[in-house]
C-alpha cells in the first residue's frame, strides 16, 4: 500500500480523506466511499498506486476531447474504483469492483517512470487518466503527471468533477485539460442514481475553467432522466455563463450495468439537445455515439468546416494557427 495524499488524523484513530467532495470520515480498519481508501492504525492509504485496471493507447477524441490537439495519440490508464455509484456505468467492471468483492483490489503493477516511458516508446504525445475516475488514484496519477510533464508529455483527466478544491489545485500545475461529465441539473438525481451531489461537480468546473486548464463537458442524455428541455437549457445555460467556449458533449445513452428499463437515446433527441445548447449561446456543441451525427468543428463565425471526424479519426483539419481560415476567428482550444 502507499500512503495517501490529503488526509488529516481526526482523534479516536479516524482518518477525514480530503481527497474529493465526500470528505469522508473513516474509522481505522475501515474504507472510504471509492473503496480504495483504507485506513490502517490511524494512517490512510491508498491500495491501487500503481496497479493499473486498464493500460492502452487511444485518440484523444475518445475521451472525448474534440479541441485539445485533434488527432493526437495518449497512453490511457486507470485503476479499479470510484467515488460514484452510477446505476448506468459503462465501466462497472473497473470502477465497481472493489464493492463489489468486498474491498478487493487488482491491477497490474506498474510504476509512473514506467508509464512515461512506454508513452514515448510509443510516440504518445498525451497520459489520460481516464475509464475510472482518476480523483480516486490521485496519488498515481500526480505523480506519473510530474514526470509527464518534465518529460514534455501533456496530462488529461477524464472526470466525474468531484475532486475537491484542495485536490485541484494539487494537479493543476501539470494538469493540461479535463472533460468532466455534466450528468445532470438536478442535486435528486446526483444523490438518487451517482451517490454525490450537482454543486461540487459544477465548482470544480468553474474552478478549472478560471485555473486556466482546458476544460470540455459530457452529458450523457438518458430517456426520461436528464432529457427535460427544460433541465438540459439549465446545463446549457450554466456552462453559457461559464465560458461559451466550453465545448458540450452530448453522448447518446445505450442500456448498461443496473439500468437497462429504457432504451438507447432517440438520435432526434440528442439533435433537439444540441439545438439548446446552442440556442443558450454555447460555441461548440457535440453529439456523441452516434457516429456521423454532430462530429465536425465549425467555425462560430462564418460556419466554415474546420475539423471533420469520423468516429474517433480526424479525417480534415483546416484551422490556421488556431483560427478559421476564412473569416479569421479565433477558434477556442489547445491545437498544438
Amino acid at each position: 500500500m502507499h500512503e495517501a495524499m490529503l488526509w488529516e488524523p481526526v482523534g479516536d484513530g479516524r482518518v477525514r480523506c480530503r481527497l474529493c467532495a465526500h470528505q469522508c470520515l473513516i474509522p481505522d480498519g475501515k474504507r472510504g466511499i471509492c473503496a480504495v481508501r483504507v485506513n490502517r492504525d490511524g494512517v490512510l492509504y491508498s491500495e491501487v498506486y500503481g496497479r493499473l485496471s486498464a493500460r492502452t493507447f487511444d485518440p484523444i477524441e475518445k475521451k472525448p476531447l474534440y479541441h485539445f490537439l485533434p488527432g493526437a495519440e495518449c497512453l490511457s490508464i486507470s485503476t479499479v474504483g470510484c467515488n460514484f455509484r452510477c446505476d448506468h456505468c459503462q465501466n462497472y467492471h473497473m470502477s465497481q469492483y472493489p464493492r463489489e468483492h468486498h474491498g478487493g483490489v487488482l491491477g497490474e503493477q506498474s510504476a509512473p517512470e514506467r508509464l512515461v516511458s512506454q508513452a514515448k516508446a510509443a510516440g504518445a504525445s498525451i497520459i489520460s487518466y481516464t475509464y475510472t475516475e482518476p480523483t480516486i488514484f490521485f496519488e498515481l496519477a500526480y505523480d506519473t503527471a510530474v514526470i509527464a510533464r518534465k518529460e514534455g508529455l501533456r496530462n488529461v483527466f477524464v472526470s466525474n468533477g468531484y475532486i475537491s478544491r484542495e485536490a485541484a489545485e494539487e494537479i493543476v500545475p501539470y494538469l493540461d485539460a479535463i472533460n468532466i461529465d455534466l450528468k445532470a441539473f438536478s442535486e435528486e438525481t446526483y444523490r438518487r442514481y451517482c451517490g454525490g451531489t450537482l454543486q461540487p461537480v459544477l465548482d470544480t468546473i468553474e474552478h478549472l475553467v478560471a485555473a486556466g486548464v482546458w476544460v470540455e463537458v459530457t452529458t450523457l442524455i438518458i430517456p426520461g432522466r436528464n432529457d427535460e428541455r427544460q433541465e438540459l437549457m439549465w446545463m446549457a445555460e450554466f456552462l453559457r455563463g461559464v465560458s461559451a467556449d466550453i465545448p458540450w458533449h452530448l453522448s447518446r445513452f445505450v442500456p448498461a450495468y443496473q439500468l437497462f428499463d429504457r432504451p438507447p437515446t432517440p438520435v432526434r433527441k440528442l439533435r433537439e439537445a444540441r439545438a439548446l445548447g446552442l440556442e443558450a449561446g454555447l460555441r461548440y456543441v457535440y453529439v456523441g455515439n452516434v457516429p456521423g451525427e454532430g462530429e465536425d468543428t465549425v467555425c462560430p463565425g462564418c460556419s466554415q468546416l474546420l475539423v471533420r471526424r469520423i468516429g474517433f479519426e480526424v479525417v480534415q483539419e483546416e484551422l490556421e494557427d488556431g483560427q478559421c481560415p476564412q473569416c479569421r476567428t479565433p477558434i477556442a482550444g489547445v491545437w498544438e
